[in-house]
């Protein structure tokens, strides 16, 4: 009889309720929302739910979609043609800006005309049960149109093509129209007049504008480099490559390394002579982002000059991966991986150059095994990402990398995150934790898998605990991945494969591609990246050539073992993911090193 009441008042909360997505009392909290809300916003149960509760938006609407049976467009931003842009856009803008931003505030697309019904369109939304929707079609001027839910993530991704949310910083220098010119002849920098100088010029903007725009993009780090002739480029690093932002002209170098100090805590903007280490936080699209700003000095060819190069390396938690299957761990690598962070002690080892994405890898990791009943102990310098339910070490001038090492014991861990064994006292430390009972997770910079255990070995481990110590060492890499939008089939096996030295037969029937280059990518060919790996993982055969090493570790005996094991190198790795058609063979080639 509940049951039946609850249907008549409100058929969404009846569903969800019955699907298990919601429980009694959210629903009952929800409901009285929606009763107060009658006379105001009118908000049905789902938006509340969404608004007010945070419940994933995609999760409650395809639940009513199917109940008021609205169809879903199933679409793949990414693999939309050129052609299929052009025309959504021009389905967006035909009606002025207002008819624009009335469409973005609804989060709805005009997204085709009907192929059977003549002159009815099809509105894609976010929300199909937007009371505003038909208010939307009648401003399009359509008669007939029919509303398709579209999911939020789909519609996100759709939208950043469409269009890309302003730049206001840069707008604002746009608008000004303004030359920032900050010159001065004197042979010492005058750093009142520099700072006068500063404030009137439109810099700031500049500064703001270049992250602003490197989140937005993707980009992993801004590079300032200031040049002779008073000259600062700005660098993007997007997928592993930098490219060329914006040339500052006219301006003094140290007046745009000195705006960005001021935007940053923890450096001294006078301070010219050493190297610097602080942070930038920002709220961009409703996220807050954190930049870690590194600034080094340089030498010049103007000796009145004194040059500083600053890097800034952009910390979104949105790209945190959670998910051990979306790491890009396949076959051997990802059951090897798997079942050594389930291991309840033990030692899991990333390596790889820096940028390489050890940490991306080693925080989806600890997602894996943190659980409430976990003492999870962190121990970075600098924390990159925000970890849930660890307790991350603040390293700081009280207190540094290696005074937290040696207390972090006395701390009852069951799980700990060394950031990078540095020395031979880190690496003890952290094997020690891993030989008395504990799961411990690190990185080290090596170019490979089993170089990883020699380089332990010249730092002064002893073989038997680096052999019993350790469950596996991950290799890591990152890759580009083909653009969706412009790979092409190489039809060619032979001209493509045999100048790069690869057997022929081994590709006979390989469904390969290589990069074009459109806009959606910049004419680079490639777009994102992904990771390829060599693992290790300890078994007996590995443990006993550890430790019936003499005076060096015999990197070739533990790489032929691995081999028999399952271990598969770092650019074979790669090679399969050419021949899923992910990558390219000089991608790869370019990334690896020859076995």
């Amino acid at each position: 009889m509940i049951d039946a009441q609850l249907e008549m008042t409100d058929k969404i909360g009846y569903l969800l309720l019955k699907k298990g997505i919601i429980d009694h009392k959210i629903l009952e909290e929800s409901l009285k929302i929606k009763d107060a809300d009658q006379t105001k916003l009118k908000r049905n149960l789902a938006q509340i739910l969404v608004d007010e509760f945070k419940f994933d938006h995609d999760i409650i609407f395809r639940e009513v979609a199917v109940l008021y049976a609205f169809k879903e467009l199933n679409v793949r931003p990414e693999e939309l043609s050129d052609e299929r842009i052009a025309e959504i856009k021009n389905l967006m803008t035909r009606q002025g800006d207002d008819v624009k931003k009335m469409l973005l505030t609804h989060r709805v697309i005009p997204f085709r005309y009907d192929d059977k019904i003549k002159d009815k369109l099809i509105l894609a939304a976010v929300d199909p049960t937007d009371r505003n929707l038909a208010k939307v079609a009648y401003t399009l001027n359509v008669k007939k149109y029919e509303i398709n839910y579209l999911r939020k993530k789909d519609y996100d991704k759709l939208v950043a093509i469409l269009a890309p949310t302003e730049n206001e910083y840069l707008k604002m220098i746009q608008e000004a129209g303004e030359e920032i010119q900050v010159v001065q002849d004197e042979a010492s920098v005058n750093e009142e007049e520099l700072d006068a100088e500063i404030n009137k010029s439109a810099l700031v903007n500049l500064i703001e504008a270049a992250l602003v725009e490197g989140t937005r993009k993707g980009v992993s780090d801004i590079h300032l480099i200031p040049k002779s002739g008073n000259k600062t480029e700005i660098h993007f690093r997007l997928d592993g490559k930098l490219m060329l932002w914006h040339t500052q002209e006219g301006t003094l170098p140290e007046a745009v390394m000195a705006v960005v100090k001021d935007r940053s805590k923890g450096l001294d903007r006078f301070e010219r002579e050493k190297a610097q280490d602080g942070f930038i936080q920002r709220e961009i699209d409703g996220h807050i982002i954190r930049y870690r700003v590194s600034v080094l000095p340089m030498v010049g060819t103007e000796l009145k000059n004194k040059f500083e190069s600053v890097v800034i390396r952009i910390l979104d938690d949105r790209k945190v991966i959670r998910d051990l299957g979306k790491l890009g761990l396949t076959g051997y690598a990802h059951t090897a991986f798997a079942k050594a962070i389930n291991q309840p002690q033990g030692m899991i080892i990333l390596t790889g150059p820096t940028g390489s994405g050890k940490s991306t890898t080693l925080v989806a990791a600890l997602y894996q095994v943190i659980t409430p009943e976990k003492n999870v102990l962190t121990v970075e310098d600098p924390v990159e990402y925000v970890i849930e339910g660890a307790r991350q070490l603040k390293i700081g001038y009280k207190m540094n990398f290696e005074q937290a090492i040696r207390s972090i014991l006395r701390h009852d861990p069951d799980i700990v995150l060394v950031g990078e064994m540095r020395d031979k006292e880190t690496a003890e430390t952290a094997i020690k934790l891993a030989n008395t009972g504990h799961l411990t997770f690190s990185t080290l910079h090596t170019n490979d898998a089993p170089s990883a255990v020699a380089r332990l070995f010249k730092m002064g481990v002893e073989p038997f605990l680096i052999a019993y110590a350790i469950n596996i060492i991950v290799a890591q890499r990152l890759i580009r991945k083909l653009c969706e939008n412009c790979k092409k089939k190489v039809t060619n096996l032979e001209e493509h494969i045999l100048p790069s030295g690869l057997d022929i037969k081994e590709w006979t029937g390989a469904e390969i591609y290589e990069a074009v280059g459109c806009d959606r990518c910049n004419h680079t060919g490639y777009k994102g990246r992904m990771a390829i790996h060599e693992a290790l993982y300890f078994t007996k055969e590995i443990r006993r050539a550890i430790v019936q090493s003499g005076e060096d570790v015999d990197e070739e005996a533990i790489r032929t073992q691995a081999r028999l094991d399952g271990t598969m190198s770092l650019r074979d790795s790669g090679f399969e993911k050419v021949k899923l058609g992910l990558t390219s063979i000089q991608e790869v080639i370019g990334a690896t090193m020859e076995d």
